[in-house]
């Protein structure tokens, strides 16, 4: 036979004798009959289509940034696009993309479902079967170029498919004692999990581009992580279950009840590095004053009955804060309300000088007076020579720098020593 079988006789041939269509040669625009037809670019001026053979052939230049927003802002509100569901990218899809490219530069593919747990999987699978690029991506939604040399009827053929493949036999996701635990510590888990908490419930056939670093997150909190899936099919919360196991990577404990348990395993590591965590006293004793030198030295080695173990995360965004002057490191834990306030009021004053103030340097010439072409301030204003008026000779290039004139530079600035200082004592007085 020409052709493989499709469960049906093949169609005899039509008699009727159709053209095949050209996408260098497209029907002229308003032909009577013929839908609009998109002409193969874009390109610059000058430059025309050239057939191709390969990938990078068909695809020609990259687009520029104008180009894409051009072909993608007509097609966000367009109606017409591939549907992509649970079943992933199919083979009968591959067909009508290009049979979408026949008529415009751009497709229009709509993610649902379990595929978009992996969109960067999906978006590898559709560029290499369909030899596209992707120019645009939001949530779901991809829009997939053609290429500049693009022509129809040089297109890949693909047989269709009328029935739908075998499913393949994959081991089985749940285990008894999964990998790393014991079948009696298994059991517990799975205890501990029905009276815990979903991270979040997935809707049927929704986008899950999210997924993988919402659970990722909530390991860092808790070793457990429960999704809920009620109103997916089986099928389709299991494989969404493996696909969490490979991307996060987890251990999965159990399907029961329409959600999906997962552990987060012993050889889990934090996303923020190793950073140890540090404990915090719940109640902090206020009361006790500056001075707490009525203890003993044989309570200070005994540990706080109640503690608190921070967590990475909040321990990075604390270094952050404190490392830019927002937060401030108390040494001593048990201060009084009169010394904490006077901590505070310290810390604020001291955070709104950084704030406020700018580094200014002082330069001083070799005999140790200033330079005359600086300006001198008196009496609250700034006084200068009719002369000093720069010149060429002022200008100094780089390579007349010499690495001994940066010794002179004198970074520590005492207090009060600025123009603006003086000004503001000189007001001060004023007003008195």
């Amino acid at each position: 036979m020409p052709r493989p079988w499709t469960g049906k006789a093949p169609l005899k041939k039509s008699k009727k004798n159709i053209p095949l269509f050209d996408s260098f040669n497209p029907p002229p625009p308003g032909k009577k009959g013929v839908k609009h037809v998109e002409k193969p670019g874009p390109f610059p001026f000058g430059k025309y289509p050239k057939e191709g053979k390969t990938r990078e052939e068909i695809l020609g230049e990259p687009l520029k940034k104008w180009e894409i927003k051009m072909l993608v802002k007509p097609l966000l509100s367009y109606n017409r696009q591939v549907n992509l569901g649970r079943d992933g990218l199919t083979h009968n899809m591959l067909d009508l993309i290009h049979s979408h490219w026949k008529r415009r530069r751009v497709c229009k593919i709509k993610c649902k479902g379990v595929p978009t747990v992996d969109m960067d999987n999906v978006c590898r699978h559709i560029e290499e079967k369909t030899g596209g690029k992707i120019i645009h991506r939001v949530g779901g939604v991809v829009y997939l170029f053609r290429g500049r040399n693009y022509n129809y009827r040089t297109r890949p053929q693909y047989p269709v498919m009328l029935w739908k493949p075998a499913t393949p036999v994959y081991p089985k996701l749940i285990q008894e004692a999964p990998e790393g635990l014991t079948k009696a510590e298994a059991d517990e888990f799975r205890k501990k999990g029905k009276s815990l908490l979903p991270i979040c419930t997935l809707a049927k056939n929704g986008v899950y581009a999210s997924l993988v670093k919402d659970v990722r997150d909530a390991f860092e909190e808790c070793p457990l992580v429960k999704i809920d899936c009620k109103g997916l099919q089986p099928s389709d919360y299991k494989k969404i279950g493996a696909k969490l196991k490979e991307l996060v990577p987890c251990v999965l404990l159990s399907f029961d009840d329409e959600q999906i348990l997962m552990w987060r395993g012993r050889d889990w590591k934090s996303m923020y590095g190793d950073t140890s965590s540090t404990l915090v006293p719940v109640k902090a004793d206020i009361s006790s004053g500056i001075d707490n030198s009525a203890k003993s030295s044989d309570d200070s080695g005994t540990p706080d009955a109640q503690r608190v173990v921070s967590s990475p995360k909040m321990m990075s965004l604390w270094r952050r804060a404190i490392e830019s002057n927002k937060a401030l490191l108390l040494e001593e834990l048990a201060l009084g309300p009169d010394a904490l306030l006077e901590k505070v009021e310290e810390f604020e004053g001291m955070s709104l000088a950084i704030e406020h103030s700018c580094e200014a340097l002082v330069l001083s010439s070799e005999d140790g007076s200033s330079s005359s072409s600086s300006a001198e301030f008196k009496g609250g204003s700034y006084s200068e020579d009719e002369n000093d008026i720069y010149s060429s000779d002022d200008i100094i290039d780089d390579e007349d720098y010499d690495d001994d004139s940066f010794a002179e530079v004198n970074p520590s600035i005492p207090l009060g020593s600025l123009p603006v200082d003086k000004i503001a004592e000189r007001l001060r007085r004023e007003s008195k």
